[in-house]
């Protein structure tokens, strides 16, 4: 199968246009339309239908398609990597992370690895776990952290290496004010089932939490933001999950662990497939060291 003309059919596909596909190639029409009857005839099926609607994707198209991005992604990838290994970029390490990562904890490797290589320099760059695949095979990543509900099934993608770091626990915070602030034990997670909720996300895993412990919690505020919900809190707004990982950055609050069906979440590094990066061992190791010291 020629590269090229999948390649071709792939930009078709995406722009469902062959005129808009081939000023995105820098081509004409026509050629674009050839590249894609040969492709057609090679494979010896029909990958398009052309109708009054546009241009829509046959069965045989949809999985080529499937196939045809992947392609992409490892030539974006192995474009990256190789322009990485010119000297000016061996010492800058572009790493991901979520944005509770971001908080404290992959600056506290950072700073661990700037301990032992004082010319390192990590580029950051926010990435949630949905966008993670396209923007880590893509090349974007040298390095990425991520994370998953712990009882789901252990996630990975094609071709990459997952490094487990930490498993997170959750603990709801609460204003120094509230009726159990002055608890220190575990509490019951249904103790909490009469208060204002403030939460990142309506549905999910930790929604899903105080549903497992038999009551539905009543949002009055959805924010992803930590700032946001640490003044929430403080000001006697409700109570929300806090990760462990900012834990440190919840002051004038209280935070307590609860009993009943927690749920927690694996946070994990994921390499890209092919060349590492002179610096991804180094930053890993940092990653893992400043991980166990987080779980602690």
């Amino acid at each position: 199968m020629d590269p090229r003309r999948l390649l071709t059919f792939r930009m078709v596909a995406h722009e469902r246009s062959f005129s808009r596909a081939a000023a995105s190639l820098s081509l004409t029409q026509p050629s674009v339309s050839h590249q894609v009857r040969l492709l057609e005839t090679e494979i010896g099926l029909r990958l398009l239908d052309r109708g009054r609607g546009g241009l829509t994707l046959t069965p045989a198209g949809e999985v080529l398609l499937e196939h045809a991005d992947r392609v992409a992604w490892r030539l974006e990838l192995a474009d990256s990597q190789i322009a990485a290994l010119g000297q000016t970029q061996r010492n800058q390490i572009r790493l991901g992370g979520f944005p509770t990562a971001l908080g404290g904890f992959i600056p506290a490797a950072i700073g661990r690895l700037r301990t032992t290589n004082d010319q390192a320099q990590v580029l950051l760059a926010e990435v949630t776990p949905s966008a993670l695949e396209p923007r880590l095979l893509s090349g974007e990543f040298d390095l990425a952290v991520s994370y998953q509900d712990t009882r789901a099934e252990r996630r990975g993608f094609e071709g990459t290496e997952r490094v487990d770091l930490l498993r997170e626990t959750f603990l709801v915070g609460m204003p120094e004010t509230h009726r159990l602030a002055g608890e220190e034990g575990p509490v019951p997670l249904t103790e909490f089932a009469d208060d204002d909720w403030i939460v990142p996300s309506a549905e999910g895993f930790l929604v899903q939490s105080c549903i497992d412990a038999g009551f539905t919690p009543r949002i009055v505020s959805i924010t992803q933001d930590p700032i946001a919900t640490r003044g929430f809190i403080s000001r006697g707004l409700g109570v929300d999950w806090v990760p462990s990982l900012l834990l440190d950055d919840f002051r004038n609050a209280v935070a307590l662990r609860v009993e009943g069906p927690m749920r927690h979440r694996d946070i994990f590094a994921l390499l890209p497939p092919g060349d590492r990066h002179p610096l991804a061992a180094e930053t890993l190791d940092a990653l893992l060291k400043t991980a166990a010291e987080f779980e602690a």
